[in-house]
Parts: structure tokens; C-alpha cells; sequence
């Protein structure tokens, strides 16, 4: 490995602990719940197996190819690889979070899709589909996940939590907070007693998607 090449991952696996510790720090995850990673070539940085966030360093990076063959390191990779090669394998992504948000999870085991209740869903792709259920670490849950995003850059994974992706670590971990951001707020919209949220149709949803284009990569305009 070139000089430039480690500094490369050195510099993308304090993204992946700098990433990971914020999801934890803004209760994204519980615990060595969720993972994180980022591709740097033909290497995939993820995090550990079962450690916590705080406790990583230099020392515990964890690196694979794209068949999932550890490269790096000595630690074990997280149960939710497949997931993450999944996304690397069928997307431009350079960079996946995977959270137990609590919004997000909760709206998972309500609905197949989340309600348009705001033009934050268009920043994603569109409506927001929830995967089917498939137990952690398997390669189903993999298959339902690659379903639901089509064309999309998140979404949820029934009875679990979230999943997005993105160029950057930073545009992948905005999209997550996004996503949570969208299910805390159909949640409290829906629950109103006597009333029902007014939705955005696809039409108007469309013409967001349209706007957002004038700002290069999607994110917020305001």
C-alpha cells in the first residue's frame, strides 16, 4: 500500500469513528447499535463488530473488499455487512449509515411507505419505502433493502431502523437525520386526535425534485 493510499483511509476511517460517534451523540443509536462505512477504492471501511464508538481508534480500523474478505485490521466486521456491500454493489455510494433511529423505527412498523408530509421526501428520491423484515445480518434483509431504494438514497427496514447513502459521509449521515426528522414529524401529525395530515401529492413532489436540481447535489434550498 502507497503512502498516499494510507493516508487516504486514515483520513475516511476517522470520518467513519467521527460519523458513528455522532449518531450515538444525537441518539440516532443506542449502545454499538447501527454501523457506519466508506469506500475508499476497493476498500470498504466499516465498524467493528461490538465495540463502542468511543472506544475506537487508529488501531481498530476494519477494511474489506467488495466480496465482504477482511483487508484490514483485526477486529470483526459488523453483522450488518452484507447490507453495506449490498449498497456499495448496486449504487454510486461512497459512504452508509445504518441506525436504530426511534422515529424512523417506530414509523417502520406502522406503514409500507412514509406519508408526503413534506417536500424532505423529494431530498431522498421520493416517498420513502420501508423493506420488508428480514432478521439483522442476512443477506434477505440485504435484498429488501436494494427494493426499497430504488431510486432512492434512504430508507426504512421494517422493525429495525434506517438505512441511506450518499457521496460523503457527511451527505450520508444528513439524509439519516433527514429521514428521522420526516417519521418524528408524520408521527406527531398523525396523531392529533379527529384529524389527518395533509400529504403533497406526487406532482408537487416532483416539482421539488425539479428545483432541488439548481443546487447541484440534493439537500436543503432553505
Amino acid at each position: 500500500m502507497s503512502d498516499q493510499q494510507r493516508d487516504a483511509i486514515g483520513r475516511a476511517w476517522d470520518g467513519v469513528v467521527a460519523t458513528a460517534r455522532r449518531t450515538a451523540a444525537e441518539g440516532l443509536v443506542v449502545g454499538t447499535s447501527g454501523n457506519v462505512s466508506a469506500r475508499v477504492g476497493d476498500t470498504i471501511l466499516v465498524t467493528p463488530s461490538g465495540v463502542p464508538y468511543d472506544r475506537l481508534g487508529p488501531k481498530d480500523v476494519v477494511g474489506v473488499d467488495p466480496e465482504g474478505n477482511r483487508v484490514l485490521g483485526e477486529l470483526a466486521p459488523t453483522s450488518e455487512l452484507p447490507l453495506h456491500l449490498a449498497v456499495y454493489r448496486n449504487t454510486d455510494a461512497a459512504a452508509v449509515v445504518h441506525t436504530h433511529a426511534v422515529h424512523a423505527t417506530a414509523v417502520s412498523t406502522l406503514v409500507p411507505e412514509i406519508p408526503s408530509v413534506h417536500y424532505a421526501a423529494a431530498m431522498l428520491g421520493g416517498p420513502v419505502r420501508v423493506a420488508g423484515y428480514a432478521r439483522y445480518g442476512t443477506e434477505e434483509l440485504a435484498a429488501n433493502m436494494l427494493a426499497a431504494l430504488r431510486d432512492r438514497t434512504g430508507c426504512l427496514l421494517q422493525n429495525h431502523g434506517t438505512v441511506t447513502y450518499g457521496a460523503t459521509l457527511d451527505q450520508a449521515y444528513d439524509r439519516t437525520a433527514q429521514l428521522e426528522w420526516l417519521c418524528r414529524l408524520w408521527l406527531a401529525a398523525s396523531s392529533v386526535p379527529g384529524r389527518s395530515p395533509s400529504l403533497l401529492s406526487p406532482e408537487q413532489l416532483d416539482d421539488v425534485q425539479e428545483a432541488l436540481k439548481g443546487y447541484g447535489q440534493p439537500g436543503r434550498p432553505d
